[in-house]
C-alpha cells in the first residue's frame, strides 16, 4: 500500500551523493560477498537521512545491505534507485519484509548484469575509443581529451538517470525485467556494435596486394579514356562531336569540330578513319587551347598511359572494397572462437607479422 503521509523524502543532493559514491562500488570488493560493501557505502547518505545514527533501525538497515551483491558496476544504478525507494518506504512506516528487499536486489542484479558487458564494454566503449584513436592517428591532442570527456559523460549520465528511474519506479521496475526489454536492449547493442566494427574494418585493417608479383597484365584503355587529343589525317587537333549515323558495317560516324567548334568533317574514329586518338607526347605542338583541354582531362582523373595497370588489390576492390580486410577479420574472429587459449591474441599478432613478411618476400605485398 502506498504511504501518502511521508515523513522522509530524499533530496536531490542526497541522491546525487549516492550516485557519486556508487562509482566506488568495487572499491572494497571481496570474495565472499563481492560488491556488498561498495553497495552499502553508496547508500549511506540516504540511510543517514532515514535513520538516526546509532539507532536500532540504522543498525538493521546496515545489516540487511551487507548481504551478497554482484552485478555490472554501471547497471547497479537502477538497483540502487529501487533500494532507495524501498528504504524510504520503510522509514515512512510501510511494513516491508527484509527478505523482500534482498529478493528484489538479487532478482535485478542477474538480468541487468547480462546487458552491462554488451552495451558498455563491447559497444559504447569501443565506438568512443575508435573515434578517439582516429583522432590520435592524425596527431590531434584532442584524442585523449575526447575519450575522457565523452566516455565519462555517457557513464555518469547513465548512472544518474537510471538511478532516478529506479527510485521513481520503485519495485514496479521489476516487472519490466521479465518482459523481454533487457533481451531487446542486449540484441540492439550487439547489432549496433557489430555494425560499427564492420565500418571500422575498412579504416583500420589494411592489406595491399600491390607487390611486383601481384601485378596483372595491363589492360588497353579505350580512346578518350586517357589524356590525349584527336588528330585528323593532316595532324590537326579536332574534337569529337555528336554521332551522326553508322557505316554499312555498323561502325559509328561522328561530326568532327575544330578548336573553334566549327564542323570540319564527318567520319569514323580510328587509325584509318577521319581522326585517331594520340597521347600527349605524340602531339606536334601544343597551343593554349590544347593545353587547357589536357589540364581539364588530368583534373578529371584521366591517366597519361593508354594502358591500365592492374593488381590483385584492384581485382579484390572491384568485388567489394576492403574485401580481403574483411576476410582477414573474419578469420581472426573464427580463430578466437575456436581456439580457447588465453594466449591466442598474442599468437595471432605474431602470425600477422610472419604473414606480412612472407607476402613481402613473395613479392605480393
Amino acid at each position: 500500500m502506498e504511504n501518502t503521509n511521508k515523513k522522509f523524502s530524499l533530496s536531490k543532493n542526497t541522491r546525487l551523493s549516492v550516485m557519486f559514491r556508487s562509482m566506488f562500488l568495487q572499491g572494497s570488493w571481496n570474495y565472499e560477498r563481492m560488491q556488498n560493501l561498495g553497495f552499502l557505502y553508496s547508500i549511506i547518505p540516504a540511510l543517514k537521512q532515514f535513520y538516526k545514527p546509532g539507532s536500532e533501525e540504522a543498525k538493521e538497515a546496515l545489516k540487511r545491505h551487507m548481504e551478497f551483491f554482484n552485478t555490472h558496476p554501471y547497471v547497479a544504478a537502477p538497483i540502487v534507485g529501487v533500494t532507495l525507494a524501498l528504504e524510504e518506504e520503510i522509514a515512512n512506516g510501510v511494513e516491508i519484509d527484509e527478505a523482500a528487499i534482498q529478493g528484489v536486489k538479487v532478482g535485478m542484479m542477474g538480468p541487468l548484469a547480462g546487458i552491462g558487458d554488451p552495451v558498455f564494454w563491447f559497444t559504447v566503449r569501443p565506438i568512443v575509443g575508435a573515434i578517439a584513436a582516429s583522432l590520435a592517428t592524425g596527431g590531434s591532442i584532442i584524442a585523449p581529451i575526447f575519450f575522457f570527456v565523452v566516455w565519462n559523460a555517457i557513464r555518469i549520465a547513465f548512472l544518474w538517470y537510471t538511478q532516478e528511474f529506479g527510485y521513481k519506479q520503485g519495485t514496479a521496475i521489476t516487472s519490466d525485467l521479465g518482459g523481454g526489454m533487457l533481451q531487446q536492449i542486449t540484441k540492439g547493442a550487439s547489432i549496433l556494435g557489430m555494425f560499427i566494427l564492420g565500418v571500422l574494418i575498412q579504416r583500420w585493417v589494411n592489406i595491399s596486394f600491390t607487390g611486383p608479383n601481384a601485378m596483372l597484365p595491363s589492360k588497353p584503355l579505350a580512346d578518350g579514356a586517357y589524356v590525349g587529343e584527336w588528330l585528323d589525317k593532316a595532324g590537326n587537333v579536332v574534337v569529337q562531336g555528336a554521332q551522326t549515323g553508322t557505316t554499312p558495317d555498323g561502325v559509328a560516324k561522328f561530326d568532327w569540330l575544330d578548336q573553334a567548334g566549327n564542323i570540319v568533317g564527318n567520319g569514323v574514329a580510328g587509325q584509318d578513319g577521319f581522326a585517331h586518338y594520340v597521347t600527349v607526347d605524340q602531339l606536334n605542338a601544343i597551343d593554349g587551347s590544347t593545353l587547357s583541354h589536357i589540364l581539364g582531362q588530368v583534373s578529371s582523373g584521366l591517366g597519361l598511359s593508354p594502358e591500365q595497370t592492374q593488381s590483385l588489390q584492384d581485382v579484390f576492390n572491384s568485388l567489394i572494397p576492403g574485401f580481403i580486410a574483411l576476410l582477414l577479420t573474419f578469420l581472426v574472429l573464427w580463430i578466437l572462437r575456436k581456439w580457447k587459449n588465453k594466449n591466442a591474441p598474442l599468437f595471432i599478432i605474431m602470425g600477422m607479422f610472419v604473414l606480412g613478411i612472407i607476402l613481402h618476400v613473395a613479392g605480393l605485398a
